[in-house]
């Protein structure tokens, strides 16, 4: 129910709650995909509460919550200065850098509410263009992309552990 649903911009309160649903979410979407000991390191960095305090505190990213009734966290979204490997990368090109959602909170149209939050904020912020990496078997997440625009220019590697996965940057101008 999208009436009990609520995005809001992440404060510095919420570095531990997004390393919990940071972690959730990655394995819930793609836990199965790698060994455990490559998805446990992984999700102690990637998703550490001092990890997320430092974006954070970065004046030039932003990061959303998705909070259900009584305040549980259903996902979150971040963006800012694009880090992809694009060749000849735009001096101002920005980046969706995560949407990740519950699989219970998926549907009503949540994930392009949210996507919607994070392009406008790009957009505000005057990137141009814009990029998101995508794994190359999310065919789900690659809909909700062109949906809003986004076309595949590239490619690249994503590691978790030893593990490379082959991920496709979409571009949108």
């Amino acid at each position: 129910m999208t009436s009990t649903i609520a995005i809001r911009r992440a404060s510095i309160g919420d570095a531990f709650r997004l390393g919990e649903i940071g972690r959730a979410t990655f394995t819930d979407t793609f836990g199965h995909l790698y060994p455990a000991e490559d998805l446990g390191e992984f999700l102690r960095t990637a998703h550490a509460p001092e990890a997320w305090s430092r974006r954070l505190h970065d004046p030039h990213i932003a990061v959303w919550i998705v909070e259900g009734h009584g305040g549980d966290v259903q996902g979150y979204a971040s963006a800012g200065p694009c880090k992809l490997p694009v060749p000849d990368l735009e001096a101002n090109a920005g980046e969706l850098f995560q949407l990740y959602l519950r699989q219970d909170a998926r549907g009503n149209r949540l994930g392009s509410r949210l996507l919607e939050t994070a392009l406008a904020w790009l957009e505000s912020r005057r990137f141009d263009p814009l990029y998101v990496g995508v794994w190359s078997g999310n065919a789900g997440a690659q809909r909700l992309y062109g949906r809003f625009g986004f076309t595949r220019c590239g490619d690249y590697e994503f590691e978790v552990g030893r593990q490379r996965d082959h991920e496709f940057i979409l571009r949108r101008a």
